[in-house]
């Protein structure tokens, strides 16, 4: 039995390792640890809130301190570090929170493992537990800068050359951990991944923005020419890679976690489109069968009464009229139940949401391909992502459509709203 601390464990893919974890290691314990900024929403942690093994923490990592407290409070032995600001656009317009956060707070909770696990040893007082520990750091593949075409993809070897300053600041948080390992002997492992999506995913960047644009029949705004190339993983094979790395990796090495599939963003956008204009389609002729079948199963109950008893029955014959009534004028307006959802959806509904697509100046320093080489993952750990791109997209789509309340409210601001009332 373990027990986790998870740095920004209330952030996309933060949220989504705790339910997986949680689901897969019934026994181990979960502390989670986020300083709830925009990105963080207690929403994505609902369904494990209550879970006796779940403990969440509102607080910062730069809290040095207070890290400390959680480490020896808890007997933390696993640390797995998600916090970090992590969208390039917000980089670029403001590096200062990324250096802070990324940079400074992994020195932070660096210190603090350094100083509980290693100076006093916490750990060698459980009985049984002898040194054990880990530190895991999650990292990005931007740190190893941009490819072209034909470059073969990025590996653990590959040298560091970062184009962004969030892309920087990831970098130099690496470099933090190796040092903390090779200079103190703390057990670090750090995983580099591709570009994440799934639940959960912040409607600022580029699958869930273009769902939620198509919804509101907005433009989607494409960088450039939008053949920016990236390897897209699902967010459920990012997290089975790092228990993979937790249970199998080498203490001090660095494991890449990719997707296997490299795709254009305005291929990626146009396939949103595509699944989209689909979903809209499906959802009404199914409301369209529906009230089909409603209406004449009301005609079917009305006329049997007929025949068993007019004026016994009269009044229910009479109900089932103005209900068939009713139903028939509504079967308009109820197929069309996603577009009262989303009345501006026009686009969408109608089938053509890539009309929206609008190219846009591109971004400043803007990286042309990432691509995961994970060969060392898959020959020392076994791992191999399990959702194809087809099946993740179309689940993903699916999350949002299902999940409007979610989303809205991180559009709205409510839920900060109600951060704040609940952290005072």
């Amino acid at each position: 039995m373990r027990t986790l601390l998870v740095t920004g464990g209330a952030g996309f893919i933060g949220a989504n390792f705790v339910h997986y974890w949680m689901k897969q290691y019934i026994n181990d314990k979960v502390i989670v640890l986020d300083a709830l900024t925009y990105a963080g929403n207690l929403t994505n942690l609902e369904a494990v809130k209550d879970h006796p093994n779940f403990t969440f923490v509102h607080g910062n990592i730069l809290n040095t301190e207070l890290v400390e407290e959680l480490l020896r409070h808890h007997t933390v032995d696993t640390l797995v570090h998600f916090a970090a600001e992590s969208h390039v656009d917000r980089s670029i317009s403001g590096p200062d929170a990324f250096l802070e956060t990324n940079i400074l707070g992994t020195h932070s909770l660096l210190k603090a493992a350094k100083k509980v696990w290693l100076d006093e040893d916490l750990l060698n007082e459980k009985e049984g537990s002898g040194k054990e520990h880990r530190f895991h750091h999650v990292s990005t593949d931007e740190v190893y800068g941009t490819l072209l075409l034909d470059d073969p993809a990025f590996s653990e070897t590959t040298a560091y050359a970062p184009n962004s300053p969030y892309a920087a600041s990831k970098a130099a948080s690496d470099h933090l951990v190796r040092a903390y390992h090779e200079t103190y002997g703390l057990k670090t492992t750090i995983s580099n991944c591709s570009n994440n999506y799934g639940s959960f995913h912040f409607p600022e960047k580029l699958i869930p923005l273009v769902i939620i644009n198509i919804l509101h029949n907005k433009a989607l705004p494409i960088y450039g020419d939008g053949k920016q190339i990236r390897d897209w993983l699902y967010v459920e094979d990012h997290a089975r890679g790092i228990e993979l790395v937790l249970n199998k990796g080498r203490i001090g090495e660095n494991y890449n976690i990719g997707g296997n599939n490299e795709w254009q963003n305005i291929d990626i956008v146009n396939l949103v489109c595509k699944l989209m204009n689909e979903a809209f389609a499906e959802n009404v002729e199914t409301l369209k069968r529906e009230n089909v079948e409603t209406n004449h199963d009301a005609t079917e109950s009305a006329e049997t009464l007929k025949r068993e008893n007019v004026e016994t029955n009269r009044d229910s014959i009479l109900t089932l009229k103005r209900l068939n009534a009713v139903t028939a004028q509504a079967v308009t307006a109820e197929a069309e139940t996603l577009k009262q959802r989303f009345p501006t959806a026009l686009n969408a509904i109608a089938g053509h949401s890539e009309a929206l697509i609008e190219h846009v100046k591109d971004r400043l320093g803007h990286d042309r391909r990432y691509a995961i080489d994970a060969t060392k993952t898959r020959n020392e750990l076994g791992y191999e992502p399990q959702e194809s791109f087809e099946t993740g997209i179309r689940k993903t789509v699916q999350w949002y459509l299902n999940n409007e309340a979610w989303w809205q409210a991180i559009i709205d601001g409510s839920y900060q709203d109600w951060i704040a009332e609940q952290y005072q």
